[in-house]
């Protein structure tokens, strides 16, 4: 695994105004963007945050729900919290005995470029277990 891309220490925490789902499904994530945009909307646009800081994480939400579901245990939570300096973005699953692991020399056409895509649009990143749960998290600047 890329322990540098993906590398396992505790989420910051974060605690303030945030944004939840839970899904068990892929066709799931369609409401689940639907709730952050208007999440982000309301909340961080009075915040200063922009439209990019929105794209960036209706992306990283596709792509770590979408992993969780697949290679997680359902349900597969959702959470984005706003802090003084950045957006935290936490998708938990049933599965905490399999770490997120990122494609390394596989055709692009085979897809699992989503983790090195989310790595690249953030500021910190990682994942962790507690309780029966995988969290994997990330940072996104807000600002």
């Amino acid at each position: 695994m890329d322990e540098e891309l993906w590398p396992r220490r505790p989420r910051p925490e974060a605690a303030g105004r945030h944004y939840e789902a839970e899904i068990s499904h892929l066709a799931e994530l369609r409401s689940v963007r639907a709730g952050l945009r208007a999440w982000v909307a309301g909340d961080l646009r009075r915040a200063g945050a922009d439209g990019v800081l929105l794209d960036d994480l209706v992306v990283a939400v596709d792509e770590l729900a979408s992993n969780g579901l697949r290679h997680g245990r359902a349900p597969v939570l959702v959470r984005a919290v706003r802090t003084a300096e950045s957006l935290l973005l936490d998708v938990s699953d049933g599965d905490p005995h399999h770490a997120p692991v990122p494609a390394i020399g596989r055709d692009p056409a085979r897809g699992g470029r989503g983790l090195r895509m989310v790595a690249h649009l953030t500021v910190d990143r990682g994942w962790t277990v507690a309780g029966h749960r995988k969290h994997v998290w990330a940072r996104f600047p807000a600002g």
